[in-house]
């Protein structure tokens, strides 16, 4: 007996434990069952639609560069003689602003008047038939020709005549008629004859061409040797030195109106088809914070260039700057206004959801959300216009702040009031 008790115990032990476990078992089942069936609630955020002003925009970075620019450069390799004005000073139109010395386009203007008038004298020469000594030979050569000619046609009337009274035979008359014929031929090229060829024409006319454009050039050149203001403006930049020597094409100073800028910003290539002529343009430089300028988009990209690491369409916006605070050559902020609207009805981005291309959002009524197809218009940064598909007054869920997401028809407590 004693060892059958002994044999049962560890069974009996097994069966408790066994019975144990099913309790837990069923009592976590249960559980289970119990918080997945019993009713859903979450906890979320609200929000009001809003109505406000809204616009979308594009957002790059520009040059400023005048419209109106006056860059001399020297004409000659010379130095400069005057400088009338200083960096930064304000000039009217015709003002004489700067001279250089002009010895040396003086010079260039005798040289080229000189070429000019012995080609044009070589020309008068060759039309007129040559030099005196070359006219008197021709003379006399006409003169000859003249002669020889008279003297052919009489001695032809001669003899007609003693033909006619037997005395002449047909031979002789056939003989002096051939004499007139040469002698008239002979007058006839010494009347047109011309004393030059085509070519030395052709060569005599390019001389005189070439001479008178280089009149007209260095006529240019001395010109500009005396620097005028073309416009009223600001000369903001004047590199030339009293008595320094300048070379061909150096740049002697830059005037400009600077009461009119206009700003060329580079535009990213995906951005390019929102552009269009006349868009408002906001300008910031970080000389000034907290100053804008306006301004217009007044040309669109033609192409697109490589700029660093960006492929960009390059823009020019025309902007006030009557307050002139705006410097030629500073680098700029510029914000393209590409759509604005009035009172628009607008939620904040993330209300908004998107599944399959349909875009939605979560609407709470009787404390139940319910989803909403909604159409979208413009947007900005941090908030869309709704065009449809809820009103003013509709309350709009934005975040769940339980593990379960916001869905159709959840039910939900609000942790943040509606703004």
């Amino acid at each position: 007996m004693a060892n059958g008790n002994s044999n049962g115990a560890p069974a009996e032990t097994r069966r408790t434990w066994t019975t144990i476990a099913v309790i837990f078992l069923v009592i976590f089942l249960a559980a289970g069952a119990y918080f997945e069936l019993r009713p859903r609630r979450i906890r979320i955020s609200v929000v009001k639609p809003m109505l406000q002003n809204v616009s979308n925009s594009i957002a790059t970075n520009g040059k400023v560069e005048p419209i109106r620019l006056f860059e001399p450069r020297s004409p000659l390799a010379v130095t400069v003689r005057k400088i009338l004005v200083s960096e930064g000073a304000q000039v009217k139109a015709g003002q004489l602003l700067l001279e250089l010395d002009d010895t040396l386009a003086r010079s260039q203007i005798a040289t080229a008047e000189t070429r000019l008038k012995t080609a044009q004298a070589a020309y008068s020469t060759l039309i007129a038939g040559g030099t005196s000594q070359e006219l008197i030979l021709r003379q006399a050569e006409l003169h000859k020709a003249t002669t020889a000619r008279d003297g052919a046609q009489r001695q032809l009337s001669a003899l007609e005549n003693l033909q006619q009274r037997g005395a002449a035979s047909p031979d002789e008359v056939a003989a002096a008629r051939d004499r007139l014929a040469t002698a008239q031929a002979d007058l006839g090229q010494s009347q047109s004859q011309v004393r030059y060829s085509p070519s030395e024409l052709s060569r005599v006319q390019a001389e005189i061409t070439e001479s008178k454009a280089a009149v007209e050039l260095a006529q240019e050149d001395l010109h500009n040797c005396h620097v005028h203001a073309p416009f009223d403006g600001t000369v903001f930049f004047l590199p030339a030195r009293l008595g320094a020597f300048v070379n061909v094409g150096d740049l002697l100073l830059q005037e400009a109106d600077l009461s009119q800028l206009r700003v060329r910003a580079f535009v990213d290539e995906p951005e390019i088809g929102r552009l269009a002529i006349g868009q408002t343009v906001r300008i910031a430089w970080d000389a000034l914070p907290g100053r804008t300028w306006q301004g217009t988009v007044s040309t669109l990209p033609s192409t697109v260039v490589s700029r660093g690491s960006r492929v960009v369409g390059e823009i020019l916006c025309t902007v006030d700057n009557s307050e002139r605070l705006l410097l030629p050559n500073i680098n700029v902020g510029a914000t393209i206004i590409a759509n604005s609207k009035e009172n628009a009805l607008t939620v904040p981005r993330e209300a908004v959801r998107d599944e399959n291309g349909l875009k939605y959002v979560y609407v709470l009524q009787d404390n139940h959300l319910h989803r909403r197809e909604v159409k979208l218009g413009i947007s900005n940064l941090t908030r869309v216009e709704i065009l449809s598909g809820i009103s003013a007054s509709d309350v709009i869920g934005v975040q769940s702040y339980s593990p379960l997401p916001m869905s159709d028809g959840v039910e939900a407590k609000i942790v943040e009031n509606p703004s």
